[in-house]
């Protein structure tokens, strides 16, 4: 079900959208498995992605707003004069503030504004903006190893260890990770200096049009240069709510853009027109969201995660037994790929680590060599905050797919290396 999903999406034959529904149906039916239960199934995938799919679309309508006012565009000016018109310093800037924002934990957020600052950028250059897309998600997969991360709290929730042990010792490897990223920054913003090489750009004093915005649609029209720092206010408020779990993201989002919309467009006559304009933004992704709903209801509800990983486990010959924590690294790369990252971390991860205690691996160790696969992890089809980068950058799933998987592999393997280096966790079992 799986090949067959990605098969059909990779070359096009359906969209993503179309692919999540009908796929796994066809296979649920072709499996035996009765109706009424099939739409148990689904019902249930869309209720858990439920509240991902509420957050992303006021998301989606709170940034459109912000952008919309223009509180991004005092830093796209700032960016503009420190980087000129080279395409080598907007991506190594990209990488920098891709990671910068990162630290928050949530990669929704750091796509949103990451692309938000950067995207207009791209378009005046001419950059290709599957490099934005490559560099944002893989900054966020090597920076969303923390702590508050929801990859390191899984593995250390569902193996019982403490998140600080887990999280000190790959340090290491999630430097030599971002080193790994600036490294590639720099060899991708080489290849776009020499196809378009350095232009000029003239970037427009504070006073005149948004730099963000097309000039039929200006400042003077939709700009609220007067409301600024409320609106930055406003913004470093719902950033410091998220982090501090003050509220639930989708409640924080919903208020939070309800609070912009009023102050910076009271007449409800626009406000409708600016909820029409972004709302043609949010609902590809939102619509996408629920068809995941249904695929991994089927992929969770018919077993089909569970036998996956006990096939795996069935295939894995008694005298690899000591390698089990490096065997569990690399397979971190495919099956956080092809399953969620909960089915890997609550199904998989457990048993595996079960079995390495055997050979003398801790399950401290186990739960760090399972992070290693979180660069291609959201790569996924599977991952929703992924159909937000690629509709906010406006490029092509697949497109970004192909692109990107080859450096996410490498940068996946940059930290392994690095982990076994520093003892994070053994290549052999002792």
């Amino acid at each position: 079900m799986v090949a067959a999903f990605m098969a059909l999406i990779m070359t096009k034959r359906l969209s993503p959208l179309v692919a999540l529904i009908t796929v796994p149906i066809v296979f649920a039916i072709g499996a035996g498995v009765a109706m009424p239960a099939l739409g148990a199934m689904m019902l249930e995938g869309i209720k858990t992605l439920a509240p991902t799919g509420v957050m992303l679309m006021f998301a989606i309508l709170y940034f459109g707003i912000m952008i919309d006012a223009g509180m991004f565009d005092p830093a796209v000016r700032r960016i503009l004069r420190a980087v000129g018109g080279d395409p080598l310093k907007v991506i190594l800037g990209t990488t920098a503030l891709a990671a910068f924002v990162s630290l928050d934990g949530d990669g929704s957020t750091t796509y949103m504004i990451t692309v938000a600052a950067m995207l207009p950028l791209y378009r005046r250059l001419g950059l290709d903006a599957l490099n934005l897309t490559c560099m944002t998600m893989l900054a966020g997969g090597v920076m969303n190893l923390t702590p508050w991360g929801g990859p390191l709290a899984r593995a250390a929730s569902a193996l019982h260890v403490d998140p600080a042990a887990v999280f000190v010792p790959m340090i290491p490897a999630m430097v030599v990770g971002m080193s790994g990223l600036f490294g590639l920054a720099y060899v991708l913003g080489k290849r776009e200096r020499r196809r378009l090489g350095t232009l000029e750009l003239r970037v427009a004093p504070e006073s005149q049009d948004s730099a963000l915005l097309p000039p039929e649609e200006n400042a003077a029209a939709l700009g609220r240069p007067r409301l600024l720092w409320f609106n930055v206010g406003l913004t470093s408020a719902l950033m410091a709510c998220l982090v501090l779990g003050v509220l639930p993201l989708p409640v924080l989002f919903m208020v939070g853009f309800s609070i912009a919309v009023v102050f910076n467009y009271p007449c409800v006559k626009l406000q409708r027109e600016r909820i029409s304009e972004h709302a043609r933004n949010a609902l590809p992704v939102v619509a996408v969201i629920f068809a995941a709903g249904v695929f991994t209801g089927i992929l969770t509800g018919t077993g089909m995660a569970e036998a996956m990983s006990d096939s795996f486990l069935a295939i894995i010959p008694a005298s690899w037994g000591p390698y089990l924590a490096t065997i569990t690294a690399l397979a971190s790369l495919p099956f956080t790929f092809f399953i969620s990252n909960d089915a890997f971390y609550y199904g998989v991860l457990p048993v595996i680590s079960q079995a390495g205690q055997a050979y003398g691996i801790l399950p401290v160790e186990m739960a760090r060599a399972s992070l290693i696969g979180q660069p291609v992890h959201l790569l996924s089809p599977l991952v929703p905050s992924t159909y937000l980068l690629v509709g906010l950058a406006g490029v092509e799933f697949s497109d970004h797919q192909r692109f990107t998987l080859k450096w996410a592999v490498l940068i996946c393997l940059l930290m392994m290396v690095t982990a076994l280096v520093c003892a994070a966790f053994p290549f052999s079992a002792r």
